[in-house]
């Protein structure tokens, strides 16, 4: 279909760690042009709104071309900010930033219950991003985050043709394959990657420093753990976001977009080919 893979997914396009985020070996990059994957450096982060704007400049570059986006990944975020557009926030005040970006996740959510009992009893009280996210906005703006998400702007969703495909394959299968790809990565030199971005002392806050495995690599190389405990807790962290992700693409996408509910081997390739067929 003269197609080219689109990244969506937020630690691949980080150039640090193609290993531990499962970066398209040269192999897959040979048979098909691979966008958006290893582009950013990770001490400049990628928010949803820069992935948007990226992921529309190679979308309109390969319809130019008569060619078909293929977009592969799954934060979810990152698709829903480019087909439904993103919330027109304006700037955060830089002092009310700074005083929420440096108080504990824990101050952070005691002080968005009053002035955002919805954000602050839905999101997960770990959530570090989301809950320092809503508080700046609340304190900065006078207005919350859904307000202002009530009104997205910029999306693409009503200007192209659309066929997705939601992949929800049998837990079991899908957490052997975590097990399996971890342990695959760490033999592969994950840890010297976690290494290298270790002695770049990085804020510990970037998304690239929070990617599934550095911390549990990072307790390794410290010495807090043996190589089996970082694998097996590392194994654990991906089941985990596995396991959020699952729920995320089972519920939020609409209704009518298809879902393979079985494991991904086999004839199930043709399968998912005809359901992309259908929505099309």
């Amino acid at each position: 279909m003269g197609g080219a893979i689109v990244n969506a997914d937020s630690a691949q396009i980080y150039r640090d760690l193609p290993i531990l985020s499962a970066a398209p070996s040269a192999e897959e990059h040979a048979k098909a042009e691979h966008l958006l994957y290893g582009i950013r450096d990770g001490a400049d982060p990628c928010s949803a709104a820069d992935w948007a704007k990226l992921a529309k400049e190679a979308i309109a570059r390969l319809h130019a071309e008569n060619r078909v986006p293929i977009l592969v990944g799954g934060t979810g975020l990152y698709l829903r900010t480019l087909l439904d557009g993103i919330a027109p926030v304006p700037p955060i005040d830089p002092e009310v930033r700074a005083m929420v970006r440096g108080n504990g996740v824990a101050g952070n959510l005691a002080e968005l219950m009053p002035l955002d009992p919805v954000a602050a009893t839905t999101l997960n009280p770990g959530d570090t991003t989301r809950i320092a996210r809503a508080l700046e906005v609340v304190k900065s703006t006078g207005r919350t985050l859904k307000a202002w998400q009530a009104n997205r702007e910029g999306g693409i969703g009503d200007a192209i043709d659309l066929s997705p495909l939601v992949l929800l394959p049998p837990r079991p299968w899908l957490y052997e394959r975590c097990d399996r790809r971890f342990a695959e990565m760490v033999e592969q030199g994950a840890a010297g990657e976690v290494e290298a971005l270790l002695a770049r002392k990085l804020d510990p806050e970037l998304p690239v420093m929070r990617a599934i495995g550095v911390a549990e690599v990072s307790a390794h190389l410290r010495g807090d753990l043996t190589l089996e405990q970082a694998i097996i807790a590392g194994q654990q962290a991906t089941r985990r976001y596995a396991k959020r992700q699952y729920t995320w693409f089972s519920h939020q996408p609409p209704a009518s977009w298809p879902r393979l509910e079985e494991a991904l081997e086999g004839d199930a390739f043709d399968r998912a080919l005809a359901l992309l067929d259908v929505a099309g």
